[in-house]
């Protein structure tokens, strides 16, 4: 699932951070955790759409695509200060 592909590679973004020192790799680093982010946003967004039409299954795909996602933008939400120290 695209979601836990773009998870993963936010933690390792994050761990990549934590371990260089060379700047120019940080902004690339910075950039890429932006887009990514904007990605998940971008999913969270089409998996609420699709929950609207299908309001009447307690347990859909659409509910599980939101879950996955606002775990993923918390935890993207709660290390954010990684790259603002």
């Amino acid at each position: 699932m695209e979601v836990d592909v773009l998870t993963n590679r936010l933690r390792n973004i994050k761990q990549s951070y934590i371990t260089t020192n060379n700047q120019g790799l940080k902004e690339r680093l910075f950039s890429e955790n932006k887009n990514i982010f904007k990605r998940i946003n971008e999913i969270f967004t089409v998996a609420e759409q699709l929950n609207k039409t299908s309001k009447f299954e307690k347990f859909s795909f659409s509910n599980l695509l939101i879950e996955k996602t606002k775990r993923a933008l918390n935890e993207n939400k709660f290390e954010s200060n990684l790259f603002f120290p």
